[in-house]
């Protein structure tokens, strides 16, 4: 079955298209646009207009290409702006009603068990590490949680100053014992690449690379040394994430340190793929009326 899964994040819009049979997902379109929903809700606690359509722009893009390529379910997952915000269940009846996407705010837990699905087996005592712009889920076996930092979340607060964000997530993390870890995310990625020097970003090299804590750390030094207007031009970094992407180095370097771990394994599946399996279980589309709060959200 050909399936559209949709992660309406903090910072991104992500649609990944694919071919689901037997619990693996072949991809056959995945997309990411910055959207900066979670503008603003640090602090208001409401999505804003702004953001909004920016978000109901990149949809009809989703929902056209969806369609184009055959999907015959699509599932959009909310996540930590949607879930912080007042008026958040009410935008999400609304893209129900306009777009016809089932749609499924996670609460923490679910954001990080779906990641987990979507990042496949990982071993006993692995840590998987999930960065978003509004929070971050860790997954160590049979315990999971997500937290209140992310790349957006803590830009807002802190700005580029990466020691106190340092500082702060420190004193989110829960006491753990991992041995290894594997990360996921724009954050990770990115830096992924910036570690292994890519002239532009390429998934395939990225999907497995080890990123050392030492080369976290190195990547995090270089970017918060730079204006702005300089790690605009960086080479393999997408000139939308550079504002957010030293908070979320600095997130990452506190993980590793605080867990003393020297490496995290990066991988390019994550929610995403998670979601596109849980959107080949969703039953038979109905037409209905309107969702409770549709056209009111804002």
């Amino acid at each position: 079955m050909i399936v559209a899964a949709v992660d309406l994040g903090t910072n991104t819009t992500r649609l990944l298209v694919g071919e689901v049979e037997e619990g693996r997902v072949e991809e056959l379109h995945r997309e990411t646009r910055i959207t900066r929903l979670g503008e603003g809700v640090d602090t208001r606690h409401r999505l804003l207009p702004v953001p909004i359509a920016r978000v109901r722009n990149v949809l009809s893009d989703y929902r056209r290409t969806a369609e184009s390529l055959g999907a015959k379910r699509t599932l959009l997952v909310a996540t930590s702006a949607v879930r912080d915000a007042e008026n958040g269940e009410a935008f999400l009846g609304e893209i129900e009603w306009s777009y016809g996407f089932v749609t499924q705010l996670l609460s923490g837990d679910e954001e990080a068990q779906l990641t987990r699905r979507g990042v496949g087996e990982i071993g006993p005592a692995t840590l998987l590490v999930d960065i978003g712009g509004g929070s971050t889920e860790l997954v160590l076996d049979g315990f999971n949680t997500s937290l209140p930092m992310g790349s957006g979340r803590f830009t807002e607060r802190y700005g580029d100053d990466a020691e106190v964000s340092i500082a702060a997530a420190r004193a989110l993390l829960p006491e753990l014992e991992p041995q290894d870890a594997v990360g996921v995310a724009a954050t990770i990625t990115s830096l992924a690449a910036l570690d292994l020097g890519l002239g532009e970003y390429d998934r395939e090299r990225v999907h497995g690379h080890v990123l050392t804590r030492e080369g976290a750390r190195a990547q995090l030094e270089r970017l918060a040394a730079l204006p702005l207007e300089a790690r605009l031009q960086v080479p393999a970094l997408d000139p939308k994430r550079a504002p957010v992407i030293v908070a979320g180095a600095a997130i990452l370097v506190a993980i590793l340190d605080a867990y003393g771990l020297g490496a995290i394994r990066v991988s390019e599946r994550d929610l995403l793929d998670g979601a596109a399996l849980a959107a080949a279980e969703l039953p038979e589309p109905e037409e209905g009326a309107a969702p409770p709060g549709a056209y009111t959200c804002c």
